[in-house]
């Protein structure tokens, strides 16, 4: 079994978590966690970032590239906290291409503010 799949179900099972609870949280089905569990199926990075979130951990611990469980907080340049992600944002940062060129994003962030301006004119 891989280190995702036991990662994720030992960390569910110490927050007291049922596979249908995980699931509520993480708008899925039971059966689609206890495939990742099973280490049936892969879950998507957007979704491991999910499945983080909803167990108070890092995308990076539940793929194994640390032995850490906790999260730390993030740190911009001048040393200061970042303000978290809503879950939209969280949804929308994670369906882009994490390989796209910076004019490319540029691109993305002017599209959103348009998008976003003219919602609030409706």
């Amino acid at each position: 079994m891989s280190i995702t799949a036991n990662r994720i179900k030992e960390l569910r099972t110490q927050k007291k978590l049922t596979q249908q609870g995980l699931a509520n949280i993480i708008n899925s089905s039971r059966g689609t966690v206890a495939k990742y569990e099973g280490d049936e199926r892969n879950p998507s990075y957007a979704m491991l970032s999910l499945i983080a979130d909803a167990l108070d951990t890092t995308v990076e611990y539940l793929q194994g590239k640390t032995d850490n469980p906790l999260k730390t907080p993030a740190v911009d340049d001048n040393g200061g906290e970042n303000e978290q992600l809503s879950p939209n944002q969280r949804r929308i940062a994670f369906s882009i291409d994490p390989d796209i060129s910076d004019e490319e994003r540029d691109d993305l962030i002017k599209l959103f503010e348009i998008a976003i301006k003219n919602r609030r004119r409706i």
